[in-house]
This record gives structure tokens, C-alpha cells and sequence, in this order.
């Protein structure tokens, strides 16, 4: 039924959350191993950690934190990833919706991809504005302790281009992704609990045809969706990349 709603649509969106790179070894800072290591190793909560307010006053703990637990270079695409990669290419797939930080979904192929949360991939300096890639923050040459400063203005601050909390979305990703769920036909939504707004917050546009989740557990969303699959989500993405012979 998931393939034959995928060959009937001729507008489909995927929204996406931290279960579909859980699979690629990065964890869920906001599972229960992510607050509990937060809260004992470093003294606070993630959403205080990786807030803006935080970001400013104890900035050498933010960037410990931060390059410890959000930043994987070793991570590679799932198959997740991949099969989503391939819907987007045989043309069942128009945009990836990705609440992740990750590059992964670029990694896999997906080109029309929009990061309502930004990307670790991407740094820029505070004060001049410089861009910088992921390997400059981690380099200790770049770094006065954890802190990555710029060396084109000398003393600005490198940050990741990532919404913190306290911090508004990116207003042209947001209004983009508004108009890519208010146009699909079906929405594709998977590896997310739908816990964290404003980004969840979208799936109100959606007045499509239907709704397919993809969750281990349970969501509130469940009720609306004309499909739900309690099961890994690169297994399922799979078995429909199977289905449809890509």
C-alpha cells in the first residue's frame, strides 16, 4: 500500500528527524543516554548547553559539549538515507524536511534537501562573518581551548551555522518548507517524535492526500496518519526502494 501511494502521488515530501542518522551510530542527545550523560558529565541539561543564552556566557562549555557530542565525522549515510536518495532520483520524492545537523541526506545524494536546524557542515564567524568548514573548529591551531577563533579578523568567535535554542529558524527555510508540505499530495514523515517545535509545527500546512509515519514508538501524530509503522525506518525506506525496483 506505502509503494502504491508513492506511484499514485505526484507531489511527495519526506520529514525527517534524529531517528533516521540514529542508524548511522549518532545518537539522540535528547534520548534518555543523551540527558543523562549531559546532565552528569557536564552539569546541565542539552537544551541549556546548546542554547543561545549558554553559547554567550560559558562559551568554552558550549564548544566542549558541542564538538563531543553533536559532531560525528566519522558517520556515514544509512540506508535510509540512500533509499531516500534514490526515491528523489526516479522522481517518488520531491524535498527532504530534515530537523538534523548531520550532511547526511547531501551525503546519500539527496539534492533538494532543506536543514530547518542549519548544518554542522557550515561555520562562520561572529564578527566578520567569514565562512569556515567543519575541519577548521575542530583544529587546536584555530582553537583558544574549545573555541574556534578566526583568523581573517583574529578575535572573532567560529560558531556552527545551527539554530541553537532561544534562536529563530532561518526564515527562508521555513517559509520554503511551508510551501514544499502545503503543496505535497503525500507526506512522508520518519525518525521523529515530533516533539520539537516550531519545526513540527509545519505538518499543519500539509492538506494532502495522505500521511505515512514512520516511527519506533508511538507519536501524538499517529491518529492523522493514513499508515503507521512501528519498525526501523532504513528497513522499511528499503523494502519500498525494493518494491518500486529502483
Amino acid at each position: 500500500m506505502f509503494a502504491d501511494i508513492l506511484k499514485n502521488s505526484k507531489c511527495t515530501v519526506f520529514f525527517g528527524g534524529a531517528g533516521v542518522s540514529t542508524e548511522s551510530n549518532i545518537p539522540d542527545f535528547r534520548s534518555s543516554n543523551g540527558l543523562y550523560m549531559a546532565q552528569n558529565f557536564y552539569g546541565h541539561l542539552p537544551e541549556e548547553l546548546l542554547g543561545h543564552t549558554f553559547f554567550n556566557k560559558k562559551p568554552e562549555l558550549f564548544f566542549q559539549y558541542y564538538k563531543q557530542n553533536l559532531i560525528h565525522i566519522n558517520a556515514k549515510p544509512n540506508v535510509a538515507h540512500i533509499a531516500l536518495a534514490k526515491l528523489e532520483k526516479a522522481g517518488f520524492l520531491s524535498t527532504v524536511i530534515t530537523q538534523n545537523i548531520d550532511g547526511l541526506h547531501q551525503a546519500a545524494g539527496s539534492v533538494n534537501v532543506l536543514e530547518l536546524h542549519g548544518s554542522n557542515n557550515r561555520q562562520y564567524c561572529i564578527s566578520c562573518g567569514e565562512k569556515h568548514d567543519l575541519q577548521y573548529i575542530l583544529k587546536p591551531e584555530n582553537c583558544n581551548g574549545y573555541i574556534p577563533k578566526c583568523k581573517k579578523c583574529k578575535n572573532g568567535t567560529v560558531r556552527p551555522d545551527v539554530v541553537l535554542y532561544e534562536e529563530q529558524l532561518d526564515p527562508n527555510v521555513l517559509q520554503t518548507a511551508t510551501e514544499a508540505i502545503a503543496t505535497a499530495e503525500c507526506l512522508i514523515i520518519g525518525g521523529t517524535s515530533l516533539n520539537v517545535y516550531p519545526a513540527a509545527g509545519l505538518l499543519q500546512y500539509f492538506h494532502g492526500n495522505k500521511i505515512v509515519l514512520i516511527n519506533k514508538s508511538e507519536t501524538a501524530y499517529d491518529k492523522h496518519a493514513d499508515i503507521v509503522i512501528h519498525e526501523n525506518i532504513g528497513t522499511v525506506l528499503s523494502n519500498i526502494v525494493e518494491q518500486l525496483k529502483l
